[in-house]
């Protein structure tokens, strides 16, 4: 479809005409005239799909008739994950607008000064690109309000959501006025995107354009896998002195390992610089202009830079580290192959990183192959041919287990039949003892002294609580008696002084063992003769 066939303004149509663009793409064809008519949208389209343009043609639309409503706020707003992607929205609307008289843009991004940002609202202005943390700094302040707010655009809604923004997002719509119209824009419209999406919008219009960069034969994608980082490494190099490569973009997963990468190229000669969220601003523009300007070959960046970055230049994409997400690969593999034009994307991936291509290949509906470099290719894991043996050591089922089992039996039924008195570890053991009326008649065994505990065969139960409670007999008897409701200590007086602790420790009440009375019995112990069983009680009286 022809832009004219989509009802612009002619001066619309006459600045498309001078970037040389004559066809829109489909996401275009559905979108600008879906907008035109004032209905809210949820847009799902990849990175190269031309959805800028989708949502600020009929936006600059909009601004062609003058406001009637009073005040310096935008008309229109436009949210962005990244400053990168907020200042190319700012860009292509200038571009697309020279054609209209007094066309006032601002972009209030994080790491720029406040003050070109506070001249530009002192002012009326009609459309704000904005990341949303700085926003919310300008909002707080009383510097910027949306009294004239006519359109509402939240681009790459999915990518601000992943980098924690929803809180934002939620405070800076409920600023705005509800007779807005909304345009959401994201990769995907399911699970938390769906939602917001509920939220913002008022019977909204579904567009939703299938995924057209990774099935561009422009682009050429590679994989390899790779054993360590120094293998990987050892690939990178072989990709960045390829004859063919003209810029590079190499994305690692965090921003420190950005900055190490960086320096190891230029160590071995490359032209690297490094772009990633903690550079201030005016930092990332000169890197930026330096990639645009050929000054920098390789540019190693964070997923900052897998959106908004439109260079010509970049004929391979290099995933160094493969992303966890599968849409942004999508949006990596897009920095290279613009316009038409053809490039490469390889993409390292270690062996225990699998899971990642194989996401990879239903996002995208294809298949990747492994491929390898002559002299480079990743060691041949073993492969497990031999079962392994059975356990041996203790547990059940294999091997030893305790007691006296019959070596190298199979399972617990080839056992002996079990003695009385149980197992020991090295043969049957005698039973501790036998039972009899009285209770159990035990064995002379060995106490702490010496002496055999003779005194204590052939005795009932009951008295055995008369012994005394230690190995040897020069404790003092214990006065706690359950059948005769006797304390459960000595008294002091019983005792004698205590060494080991400190003498005006019994002067305290919760220590004076002998001001707490006698205690009742447990219920269910069996009462002495001639008492009946009392009630458990489990506090002193």
């Amino acid at each position: 479809m022809q832009f004219s066939e989509l009802g612009l303004h002619a001066n619309i149509l006459k600045a498309i005409e001078a970037t040389g663009y004559t066809e829109a793409t489909q996401v275009q064809a559905q979108a600008v005239p879906a907008a035109l008519a004032g209905a809210d949208l949820l847009v799902s389209s990849q990175t190269g799909s031309g959805k800028t343009a989708a949502f600020l043609l009929p936006s600059l639309h909009r601004l062609v008739e003058p406001s009637t409503a009073q005040g310096n706020g935008p008309r229109v707003l436009v949210l962005a994950p990244t400053r990168e992607l907020a200042q190319q929205v700012e860009t292509a609307a200038r571009t697309y607008g020279r054609e209209l008289r007094r066309l006032r843009t601002a972009s209030l991004v994080g790491g720029a000064p406040y003050g070109p940002q506070l001249k530009q609202l002192s002012q009326p202005v009609d459309i704000v690109v904005a990341t949303p943390g700085r926003l919310m700094d300008h909002m707080e302040r009383g510097r910027i309000d949306f009294s004239r707010l006519e359109v509402l655009v939240l681009d790459e809604a999915d990518r601000m959501l992943d980098m924690g923004f929803i809180d934002d997002i939620e405070a800076i719509v409920a600023k705005t006025p509800a007779s807005r119209q909304t345009l959401l824009f994201s990769a995907t419209l399911d699970g938390v995107v769906g939602k917001l999406a509920r939220q913002l919008t008022r019977d909204p219009q579904r567009i939703e354009v299938a995924a057209v960069q990774a099935d561009k034969p422009q682009i050429e994608q590679r994989l390899h896998f790779t054993d360590d980082h120094e293998h990987k490494s050892r690939l990178l190099d072989h990709w960045l002195r390829d004859a063919e490569l003209n810029q590079a973009v190499v994305f690692t997963a965090t921003k420190r390992s950005a900055e190490e990468l960086t320096d190891s190229l230029r160590d071995q000669g490359h032209l690297a610089d490094a772009l990633h969220g903690d550079m201030p601003q005016n930092k990332r523009n000169r890197t930026i202009q330096r990639l645009r300007e050929g000054r920098t070959r390789v540019l190693v960046a964070t997923d900052v830079a897998a959106r908004g970055i439109d260079v010509a230049g970049v004929t391979h994409v290099i995933n160094f580290d493969a992303p966890r997400q599968a849409e942004d690969y999508v949006h990596r593999i897009g920095r290279t192959g613009r316009a038409g034009r053809s490039g490469i994307a390889v993409t390292l991936v270690h062996h225990r990183e699998k899971h990642l291509v194989r996401e990879i290949e239903r996002y995208t509906g294809q298949s990747l192959q492994a491929e390898t470099i002559p002299g480079l290719e990743p060691k041949a894991r073993p492969p497990r041919t031999e079962q392994r043996p059975p356990r041996q050591g203790q547990g059940y089922g294999q091997g030893k287990s305790w007691g006296a089992r019959k070596e190298g039996a199979g399972n617990w039924s080839d056992r002996p039949a079990r003695p009385q008195g149980g197992y020991k570890k090295d043969g049957y053991a005698k039973p501790y003892g036998e039972r009899s009326e009285g209770g159990f008649k035990r064995e002379g065994r060995p106490n702490g002294d010496g002496q055999p505990r003779s005194d204590w065969n052939n005795k009932p139960r009951s008295d055995w609580r008369d012994k005394p409670y230690g190995l040897s007999g020069d404790q003092p008897p214990r006065a706690y008696d359950r059948n005769n409701g006797g304390n459960s200590q000595p008294k002091r007086a019983e005792r004698g002084a205590d060494p080991a602790r400190r003498e005006d420790s019994w002067k305290s009440p919760n220590n004076d063992w002998s001001s707490r009375g006698p205690r009742k019995p447990y219920a269910g112990a069996k009462p002495a003769a001639g008492k009946p069983a009392a009630k458990r009680s489990n506090r002193w009286d």
